[in-house]
């Protein structure tokens, strides 16, 4: 795992015009993160998957969190090298261990999802004691072959140097990432190719490249946590299947399973109200 240092920058703290909450840039070595910082209360730290904005929280999470009376805390993270790998998540935890003691933070709750979701795994099992409650949803434990045969491919386009046309971009993600109900509404269905498409055209919807090597298996290691932990799958999830998820649940001790129907990877965003109700269930009771 590279080694990372103490962040360099202690932060240039200003508004979010947008939203109204603040944000700091933090950096480490070899990345930027913009944190923002909202609401009061206990603090949650929501983590997006790879190559995701926090942003993607804001629609749906956000504001049920803050109306539920939390204080919520996203971020991005920027490279400060022209990179498109994504870095490990035991590298991508240590960053966040020193933003968060940058920002003064010595406990929260945790969401993550897929990417960020293994994330949040690292951040527990590096410093016992931070997280005091995690929720995370299409998760894995160790890698299948589904996903190294995602990630070869991946890492194969990258290095083709090709760049799908927006159209075709946009209709794959949505297959990878949609469930079969969702393509059944057709309406609905346009307006995430819409999307899609507008994003991929904009240039905001980079695909990280996946980094190199098997991922390491932790389901062992998972043992080690004892904090409460809400594992959720999503039915139809092509990109890290359900039964990922229950091994996961599976290793925590202090974990319970709960699955979201009718919904792909991006199960979140799908079926917003069902994921916010399991989420703050668990987070109103969660110490």
């Amino acid at each position: 795992m590279a080694a990372v240092r103490r962040p360099v920058c202690s932060g240039r703290p200003r508004r979010d015009r947008l939203r109204g909450g603040h944000v700091r840039t933090v950096r480490v070595t070899g990345a930027e993160f913009d944190v923002r910082d909202e609401g009061e209360g206990d603090a949650v730290l929501l983590v997006a998957g790879g190559g995701a904005s926090g942003r993607v929280w804001d629609l749906h999470q956000v504001p049920a969190l803050r109306a539920a009376g939390f204080r919520v805390l996203t971020f991005d993270r920027r490279p400060l090298r022209n990179t498109q790998a994504a870095p490990d998540p035991r590298t991508a935890a240590v960053e966040l261990l020193y933003v968060l003691a940058e920002l003064d933070l010595p406990r929260c709750r945790a969401v993550g999802v897929s990417a960020g979701a293994e994330v949040v795994q690292e951040l527990m099992l590096a410093r016992p004691g931070l997280v005091t409650g995690a929720v995370l949803m299409a998760t894995r434990g160790r890698g299948d072959l589904s996903g190294r045969a995602m990630a070869d491919a991946e890492r194969e386009l990258a290095a083709a140097g090709v760049r799908l046309p927006p159209r075709y971009a946009a209709w794959q993600r949505a297959v990878l990432n949609l469930s079969p109900a969702t393509w059944r509404r057709e309406d609905e269905l346009l307006d995430w190719l819409d999307l899609f498409e507008a994003a991929e055209r904009a240039g905001t919807a980079p695909v990280p490249v996946p980094a190199d090597g098997e991922p390491a298996d932790r389901l062992a290691a998972l043992g080690r946590v004892t904090v409460p932990v809400l594992v959720l799958g999503f039915e139809h999830d092509l990109i890290v299947p359900p039964w990922l998820c229950r091994e996961v649940a599976a290793a925590l001790p202090s974990a319970r399973y709960a699955e979201i129907a009718d919904c792909g990877h991006y199960g979140y965003l799908e079926r917003p109200a069902e994921v916010n109700s399991a989420l703050l269930e668990f987070l109103t009771g969660a110490p």
